[in-house]
């Protein structure tokens, strides 16, 4: 069986403490994600982006490490869930994001992620944080 699984990268111009909270607090999510979120930041919370489209699991939180499981509601309810796994490696000021999403269920869903995690995701946080200088 092929495993449908991405590992990408993305630099955010500010520490890692801030790109926790731009991940985890749902007043920020709403405002650069632009729909209602909920993150219950422990093991075995609640997590939901995007007005619920995606849903999961909190899996591990902490300091600079942050996963949770990820389906889309335009999924078959037979598929299971994917699983995201994000790292944060502070170098010099910025943050270095390297993120994992494993498990996705097919090729498509794949190439959709790949490109989603950018347009969708980071491009709105960076476009967030150039707007707001924080």
């Amino acid at each position: 069986m092929m495993a449908y699984d991405l590992t990408l990268e993305f630099y955010l111009p500010v520490t890692p403490d801030k790109v926790m909270q731009l991940l985890t607090e749902p007043e920020q999510i709403k405002v650069w994600g632009g729909g209602d979120a909920v993150i219950e930041k422990q093991v075995g919370g609640k997590f939901e982006m995007f007005d619920g489209w995606v849903s999961g699991e909190i899996l591990k939180v902490g300091d600079n490490e942050l996963a949770y499981t990820w389906k889309s509601s335009d999924w078959e309810n037979e598929v299971k869930p994917s699983e995201v796994y994000y790292k944060l490696i502070e170098e010099n000021g910025s943050t270095k994001v390297e993120l994992r999403h494993i498990g996705l269920p097919n090729q498509k869903e794949m190439d959709g992620h790949a490109s989603g995690w950018t347009e969708h995701f980071f491009g709105p946080i960076e476009t967030y944080l150039l707007e707001n200088s924080i």
